[in-house]
């Protein structure tokens, strides 16, 4: 049985039991997240395809951890020009583990 969900702009396909690393939601670490966007649902072969969403499914998970990812580097560089940027960036994630799949 699986699940596609979408949060944060993207789409994940989930069992239960898995662990994923979303975009940073805004709760705190042990709570309880529900995914209401759920895109398709899968059981026992039985394929349900939402329009745009499976009415009536859910996905739970809890919070794991709220943490930021590994640093990139950005180097901006014009030629003939001496300009040079460095800068770099860690994206915010959250970590989930998906506990219950209703629908």
């Amino acid at each position: 049985m699986f699940a596609i969900i979408e949060t944060g702009g993207k789409q994940y396909k989930v069992s239960e039991g898995d662990t994923i690393f979303v975009e940073k939601l805004a709760v705190e670490e042990g709570a309880t997240v529900v995914f209401d966007s759920v895109k398709a649902l899968s059981r026992e072969g039985d394929l349900k395809v939402g329009t745009p969403n499976v009415e009536g499914a859910k996905v739970t998970a809890t919070v794991l951890k709220n943490g930021k990812g590994k640093k990139i580097v950005i180097f901006k560089y014009k030629s003939k020009k001496n300009e040079k940027k460095k800068m770099g960036h860690r994206q915010p994630y959250t970590k989930v583990q998906i506990t219950a799949i209703e629908g």
